[in-house]
C-alpha cells in the first residue's frame, strides 16, 4: 500500500525509455519479451525448446529464462537488487510469469534462498518476492523448503569458487512430495551452479519432477 501511495506522489520512470508512469512501460516490456532467451539455461550455449540442451546433465527437466542480463532488463534487475527499488519485483515477476508455461495445479514454487546479509542490506528478500508473485498469479503453493548452509557471497567470485560454494550451500528442510512438481525460482543465473545444486538437493530429498525459472542469464566476467 505504501508503494502504491508513493507511485502517485513520485511516479516511476521506465527503466528503458524514461516514460513516466511505470518502471517498465508496455513498449519496453514488449521489446524484452520479443528477445526472449532460447539458449540452454545450464550452459548458455546449446539451444533447446525445453531450456536445457541435450549435453547438460542437471537434476531439472524444464527451464525458463526471460532473457540475457543486458540493456533494460539489466537496469531493472540492478535497481531491484542494488538500488533498493522494491517496486521492481512486480514488473520482473510479471515478465517471468509470461514466460512460464501452464503449470499443474499441484506445482510447488520454491525460491532459491537469499543470503541473510543481503536480505538485511536490502530490507527485503528479492527472490522470495518474485516467487510469491509467481505463486499468486498461477494460484499454486509456495514453500520455502530449501535453506542455505553457508553465507558465501557470489558477487565477485570466480566460476570455480561459485561452483565450490554452491555444492555445499543448500539443504532441504521441508517434507518433499515425490508426486508433485517443484519449480525453483531465481533472479539471475551465471555459471548455473546455484540452480544445479539446489535442484540436486531437492532430488536427493525425494523430488522427482523439478523445473527452474529465472529472470536473466549473464556471462561470468
Amino acid at each position: 500500500m505504501i508503494d502504491t501511495l508513493l507511485s502517485y506522489i513520485a511516479p516511476h520512470l521506465c527503466c528503458g525509455c524514461g516514460k513516466i508512469g511505470a518502471l517498465l512501460c508496455d513498449d519496453c516490456k514488449y521489446n524484452i519479451n520479443n528477445d526472449a532467451s532460447v539458449l540452454c539455461i545450464a550452459c548458455g550455449i546449446g539451444a533447446s525448446d525445453t531450456g536445457i540442451c541435450k549435453t547438460c546433465d542437471v537434476a531439472y527437466t524444464r527451464a525458463w529464462c526471460v532473457g540475457e542480463r543486458s540493456g533494460v532488463l539489466q537496469r531493472l534487475i540492478g535497481d531491484y537488487k542494488f538500488q533498493n527499488m522494491y517496486a521492481a519485483y512486480r514488473p520482473l515477476a510479471l515478465l517471468l510469469i509470461e514466460h512460464i508455461d501452464q503449470l499443474p495445479s499441484t506445482t510447488v514454487v520454491v525460491p532459491i534462498p537469499t543470503v541473510a546479509s543481503h536480505v538485511r542490506e536490502r530490507g527485503y528478500d528479492h527472490t522470495l518476492l518474485l516467487a510469491k508473485q509467481v505463486a499468486k498469479h498461477r494460484d499454486i503453493r509456495l514453500r520455502q523448503v530449501i535453506t542455505r548452509t553457508n553465507s558465501s557471497r557470489q558477487r565477485g567470485a570466480s566460476g570455480v569458487q561459485r561452483v565450490a560454494q554452491a555444492k555445499v550451500a543448500f539443504k532441504v528442510t521441508g517434507k518433499i512430495n515425490p508426486a508433485v512438481p517443484y519449480l525453483l525460482i531465481d533472479d539471475v543465473v551465471t555459471t548455473g551452479a546455484t540452480i544445479k545444486y539446489a535442484a540436486e538437493a531437492l532430488r536427493a530429498a525425494g523430488a522427482t519432477q523439478i523445473w527452474v525459472a529465472v529472470i536473466a542469464r549473464q556471462l561470468l566476467d
